[in-house]
């Protein structure tokens, strides 16, 4: 598995200086996908190529799935999750969040993440059973028992303009209740500043699993836990410490 770590920050470096000449530049290419909220860019494309073929080169025999290439599957035990860039409408827009993220299964469990900020150079990483870790050094969630001393952040679906299922109710009952509420932007860079301890809880629904592969064993590795408190809307999941997770879990629906 030390290995794979050692590969996968390899690759997501690399994926990282790819995109960052296209930030705030005018070679983006912006083109929707399923609406006008779910968009790829030319940086998405050029991430993931450089990505997958890292991968084909050191790792021929394992399955791939990501976000914009879809599944690539082979009669492996190995499998690379991946999401080229995580927060491709914060990247659009010049907003400096977003992330490269890239989550290894063995058999189906998790047992390596990486999520990369290439603007402030930032490698979350976490190996199943050793532990996370902030450009080396170990991070823990914060201990936080009081909502009302809490920094939470939450997202919204694609589809919030077709379907009234789309997280406000969930936000007009968390919101009078926490310290502060923030849109990051980017589920992976989310529930990594959970597990180092930056926010205290995150909750997103509608999902998919290159968003949260490598974030979430990252946040159990940090000490945190998660919930998955739909399973109607993809993946639906709250990010936290124990003792905050009991009171999200009464609020969050």
């Amino acid at each position: 598995m030390d290995d794979l770590l050692l590969d996968a920050i390899d690759i997501a470096r690399n994926a990282g200086r790819t995109i960052r000449p296209y930030f705030r530049s005018d070679r983006l290419d912006i083109h929707s996908k399923l609406n006008e909220a779910d968009i790829v860019t030319a940086a998405d494309k050029a991430s993931e190529a450089i990505i997958v073929k890292s991968i084909k080169h050191l790792y021929p025999s394992h399955s791939i799935l990501s976000e914009e290439m879809g599944a690539e599957n082979h009669d492996s035990e190995y499998r690379w999750v991946i999401d080229p860039l995580d927060g491709t409408t914060n990247f659009s827009a010049g907003i400096p969040v977003f992330a490269v993220s890239i989550g290894i299964e063995h058999n189906g469990t998790p047992i390596v993440g990486v999520v990369y900020d290439p603007v402030l150079d930032e490698l979350f990483t976490a190996v199943k059973g050793q532990g996370a870790f902030l450009n080396g050094t170990p991070i823990h969630v914060k201990e936080n028992n009081r909502l009302d001393r809490a920094v939470v952040s939450t997202g919204f679906p694609v589809d919030k303009d077709v379907n009234p299922d789309n997280n406000l109710d969930n936000v007009a009952r968390v919101l009078p209740l926490v310290r502060g509420m923030r849109r990051l932007g980017s589920a992976a860079m989310d529930i990594c500043y959970v597990a180092a301890g930056f926010t205290d809880a995150y909750w997103e629904m509608n999902l998919h699993e290159w968003d949260v592969a490598a974030a979430l064993l990252i946040l159990d590795e940090a000490g945190g836990e998660s919930y998955r408190f739909r399973d109607n809307r993809n993946i639906s999941v709250i990010a936290s410490d124990r003792n905050l997770m009991r009171q999200l879990k009464e609020l969050i629906r």
